[in-house]
């Protein structure tokens, strides 16, 4: 469900449907590289705010030894999980709710990994069918926010993820509201069982998307001819939003799982 900051159409039809679109364009992938600069992790090929910054600070983040496992939750067509897993010597478990996704993250897996430490499912959030303690680190980029049940998301995390593990994910949370207040992402990890190691913001997330926002409303005829009227109109429609990107903090956040 993640590798794409937009919210298509309703449904894992809609998921399907902007997945294979977005991946089949060239034009989303120009436009996107030119927002992100010297930015842009080419091999990745993120439709996210996934850039070099921000895998670095996933790596720091984890903390995890060679032949651990990291889940990768909303992990859309993959690249960030393939490539933190490749970095750090571990097993992925990829999950997400679109099967298109899914596909195409089990075809781009050769790329990073000659051998077969990479394995991908189609699940929900707050069901993901793993073991218990299964994790050692579990990531999400731009995805974990748009958990149908945040709360139950999260417990399901805690319960796959070994005492200790952490969890590093991407998020938003709105300048107005006092850090530990409620409904910010302090108290929905401590609730679930976390402790909020790392509050950071990404200090890239705002340039880059407003670079790209302003990119597809030029290319918007384009966009249309290549994507089709739904997807770029998903593009357009959050692009119409750029004004709010002031009022919220694009995060990175590291927590760690407690014990119980």
């Amino acid at each position: 469900m993640s590798d794409t900051s937009t919210t298509p159409a309703t449904g894992t039809d809609g998921y399907d449907q902007a997945f294979r679109a977005l991946h089949d364009s060239r034009l989303v992938r120009k436009l996107w590289a030119e927002a992100m600069g010297g930015q842009y992790p080419e091999e990745v090929d993120p439709f996210s705010s996934c850039c070099w910054w921000l895998l670095g600070q996933f790596v720091a983040g984890l903390r995890l030894r060679p032949g651990g496992t990291v889940v990768d939750l909303g992990c859309g067509r993959g690249g960030p999980g393939l490539w933190l897993a490749r970095a750090l010597s571990a097993r992925l478990v990829g999950i997400d709710i679109s099967p298109v996704a899914i596909e195409l993250a089990r075809s781009r897996a050769p790329q990073f990994l000659a051998d077969d430490r990479a394995s991908f499912r189609v699940a929900e959030f707050s069901s993901t069918g793993l073991e218990p303690a299964t994790a050692d680190a579990v990531v999400s980029v731009d995805a974990l926010p748009f958990a149908p049940d945040l709360d139950a998301a999260l417990r399901e995390i805690h319960r796959i993820l070994r005492v200790g593990g952490r969890l590093v994910f991407t998020a938003a949370q709105s300048r107005a509201q006092a850090p530990g207040s409620a409904g910010t992402w302090e108290r929905h990890l401590d609730d679930a069982g976390f402790t909020m190691e790392t509050r950071m913001i990404n200090a890239f997330h705002h340039e880059h998307f407003g670079r790209l926002y302003t990119l597809w409303n030029e290319h918007a005829a384009d966009l249309r001819s290549e994507l089709g009227e739904v997807v770029a109109n998903g593009l357009l429609a959050e692009a119409a939003g750029a004004d709010q990107l002031d009022q919220l903090d694009a995060l990175l956040v590291v927590a760690q799982r407690r014990p119980g």
